[in-house]
């Protein structure tokens, strides 16, 4: 017996090689010859040509049995499909580039050709180059029992079977689906999530440990620590949460509480400094300071312990109470037109000290109720049209001074000490 290590029937490239064989044949016959040298004798036969089609090759005659390594060398893009007989026996595919090794059962008419390598069972498989799994859905077993297995899904990926892990290093380091829409990803001490812009979370980020700590910047200078049942702490050498980015645009923080509502904000088209009741920024507004310092007040206050401070200017009806030993200077000027201003002081050892530099139509009404309470009262009235004041005091060892100039008619002062 004879055996060619190379044979390249070639039905399919130039008309001038053989005149049996035909450009963009859809069959071919190759016959292995008895006891004559020929291509059909080969093991290893390379069909080469171009295709236009998928071509059948019959080897014969059908009753010899056989093994050759065949490779489809066409161009073309198209299967060739490996026979033996005249019947339907079962054939064998293969793909343009592609080499398989076939089995000819020598069955006659109704011969079978089998990919011998179809189902292929080896201890160690070493694979020179590339590797594919070429089937739609194909399955890559790990395991005696085969109990990890990767999925190839069409037009998706691989899948991981079950909630086994893919580990890393160590068993420590792994990812892995937990349970049914919950991902894993444990790292022995740290995970490093490196991108060179961003990286993206589609959704709800959870710090899971009490006490876990945010950090920010290459050298973690300002932190977000958890405390349990407590809150957030910002850390850092001079921790400064900044509300805004420099934009002619609101900005604003809202408490969200159980009945009412407040909010602390900065009023960009004012340029003011907002605190009030509600969620929107401006609606309902308590108490605003604008570039100048100027605070408004937006209705009474109330104070009931100690209260300090300097210029306290109405521009509205406006009521002060002071509960005891509390010191009070006020000035009136220019933004007290056609308002009321009530002021009760209620306790000892209290003292006012007020100045009135201009107002129009403008009602003050002061009452110190208590013992050792004393009120300065300065007017000066040239710019004062049609108010009235009056001061009550009530109690022992008060005193009362006052330098009163009223130069216009409406305007008078009553004062009281009983």
């Amino acid at each position: 017996m004879h055996f060619y290590i190379w044979s390249k029937p070639s039905f399919l490239i130039s008309l001038t090689t053989s005149p049996n064989l035909y450009k963009n044949a859809d069959t071919h016959a190759t016959t292995v010859a008895d006891a004559t040298s020929d291509a059909g004798r080969a093991i290893y036969i390379i069909y080469t040509g171009t295709l236009d089609s998928a071509c059948t090759i019959t080897i014969g005659p059908d009753t010899l049995k056989r093994v050759h390594i065949i490779k489809n060398g066409t161009s073309g893009s198209q299967n060739i499909l490996i026979k033996q007989g005249s019947g339907g026996g079962a054939a064998v595919t293969i793909p343009p580039g592609d080499t398989k090794v076939v089995s000819l059962d020598g069955g006659g008419s109704s011969a079978i050709v089998t990919d011998v390598f179809a189902s292929l069972s080896v201890v160690d498989l070493k694979v020179q180059d590339d590797l594919t799994l070429s089937s739609d859905s194909a399955i890559l077993g790990f395991g005696a029992d085969t109990d990890t297995t990767l999925t190839h899904t069409d037009g998706t990926g691989l899948t991981l079977n079950s909630t086994n892990k893919l580990t890393f290093g160590d068993a420590a380091s792994f990812v892995h689906q937990s349970s049914d829409g919950v991902l894993t990803v444990a790292g022995e001490a740290t995970i490093a999530l490196t991108a060179s812009t961003a990286v993206t979370v589609s959704h709800d980020l959870k710090l899971n440990t009490d006490g876990a700590i945010l950090g920010f910047g290459q050298d973690n200078d300002a932190t977000l620590t958890h405390v349990d049942d407590g809150g957030l702490i910002l850390g850092g050498t001079t921790p400064t949460l900044t509300i805004g980015d420099a934009g002619a645009e609101d900005a604003k923080i809202v408490f969200d509480g159980n009945a009412q509502d407040f909010y602390i904000g900065l009023d960009d088209s004012e340029d003011d400094l907002v605190i009030g009741k509600g969620s929107a920024l401006g609606t309902t507004p308590a108490l605003a300071i604008d570039e100048n310092l100027l605070v408004t007040i937006s209705d009474d206050i109330l104070v009931t312990d100690r209260a300090y401070g300097g210029a306290l200017e109405a521009e509205n009806d406006g009521s002060f109470n002071l509960a005891e030993g509390n010191d009070l200077t006020l000035t009136i000027d220019n933004l007290t037109d056609g308002g009321s201003l009530d002021i009760v002081q209620d306790g000892e050892n209290n003292d006012i000290d007020f100045d009135i530099v201009s107002m129009d139509g403008f009602i003050i009404d002061i009452d110190q109720v208590g013992s050792g309470n004393s009120l300065d009262v300065n007017v000066d009235g040239r710019t004062s049209n049609g108010s009235s004041m009056y001061f009550n005091q009530t109690g022992n060892n008060k005193s009362y001074s006052n330098t009163l100039w009223c130069g216009h008619s409406f305007c008078t002062i009553t004062v009281n000490q009983n």
